[in-house]
């Protein structure tokens, strides 16, 4: 209740409020919302992560309807919010004007309902979302369709999407895939980590990623159990010159050398706009990078951060990276091979060559 007298006062500038597990309750969030509607409210970012506020949501979402509240980044993860939460979050994302930009709703378990409910004011003209998180919230493949609707919609400001720990599976990314080669949809952050995806999800996404125009910019698959076969069809994407993908996320996915020797292919491509590269947690070996660094030597790879934690690489891959840096066409910046069997002869090929250009390594 002080902090919010404090920030009705006109003499008030904060713009950042993080309040995470504090224990705001409904009287508290009343308050707050109180602030927001002062005139005039400086406040842009609200951070009520882990305050079980359930239907105070309501609360917040009223105020979000007021032309005096200028708030544009929202964090409710792990706040108990429910689709009747949802519904109202879709209301205010109906105002005019909204200014809410981002939108935080990682933990709350509101199920395809809700999102059905929240996509009511995503597919609003008056919408300008351009970040939904909307990790672990028991979304399945009707969820999806309904998102998808969103990202038809004319105009869609939506550039990032994160469902990642929601179990929509193949069918749900068939769907996702299917309106990323919308013309209308403009997604440039796709984050699906650990969503039950297999290689027939990765060959949807390789028909994305060869639509004209492809927006997508990154793509995380991090935790998707989808093997060789998987990488190899996401290849057949990046290998398309309509593919402008910059960064790839394929942490724990069953990934083997076989995997490496299709994305040296791809690294290769002409253009090849892949800049960033995580393979962590995949049993790579040396032949892995062996291979991998057949792509790299390319002088069409543009790549600059190559992340391979715990790959099981011994000195035998550190002389196949140290050979790939000595090339003239390597951009290669950032190199992370913390958690590898290295020693002290593999660490010193690659930190100590002058010609190198790697500006970090972690070993």
């Amino acid at each position: 209740m002080l902090l919010s007298a404090g920030l009705e006062d006109p003499h008030c500038k904060l713009e950042k409020l993080w309040l995470s597990d504090c224990g705001v309750t409904d009287e508290g969030c009343a308050a707050l919302t109180s602030a927001l509607r002062s005139n005039p409210s400086h406040l842009r970012h609200l951070n009520l992560t882990g305050n079980k506020l359930g239907n105070s949501v309501n609360l917040l979402s009223d105020v979000l309807r007021n032309p005096h509240c200028k708030l544009e980044i929202l964090w409710l993860n792990y706040c108990g919010i429910t689709d009747e939460g949802c519904a109202s979050l879709a209301s205010a994302l109906r105002s005019n004007p909204s200014h809410l930009r981002q939108l935080d709703l990682i933990g709350n378990k509101v199920g395809d309902l809700g999102i059905n409910r929240l996509v009511a004011g995503l597919e609003d003209p008056h919408c300008k979302l351009e970040k939904l998180w909307l990790n672990d919230c028991d979304i399945k493949d009707e969820g999806c369709a309904a998102l998808a609707s969103a990202l038809r919609s004319n105009p869609s400001h939506l550039r990032q999407l994160n469902l990642s720990l929601n179990k929509i599976g193949d069918s749900g990314v068939t769907l996702l895939s299917a309106v990323l080669k919308d013309p209308r949809c403009k997604l440039e952050i796709l984050r699906l980590r650990d969503c039950g995806i297999t290689d027939e999800g990765c060959a949807a996404l390789a028909s994305a990623l060869r639509s004209n125009p492809s927006h997508l910019r990154r793509l995380d698959l991090s935790w998707n159990k989808k093997g060789d076969l998987g990488v190899k069809l996401l290849c057949a994407g990046l290998k398309n010159p309509h593919c402008k993908l910059e960064e790839l996320q394929l942490r724990d996915c069953g990934v083997t050398d076989e995997g490496c020797a299709s994305l040296a292919s791809a690294l290769r491509s002409n253009p090849s706009y892949l800049r960033h590269l995580d393979l962590s947690w995949n049993k790579i070996g040396d032949l892995g990078v062996k291979r991998l660094c057949a792509g790299l030597k390319g002088n069409h790879c543009k790549l600059e951060i190559l992340w391979l934690r715990d790959c099981g690489i011994t000195d035998e891959g550190c002389v196949a990276l140290a050979s790939a840096l000595r090339s003239n066409s390597s951009l290669l910046r950032h190199l992370n091979l913390t958690g590898n069997k290295l020693g002290k002869s593999g660490v010193k090929l690659l930190k100590d060559n002058p010609h190198y250009k790697l500006e970090t390594v972690y070993c």
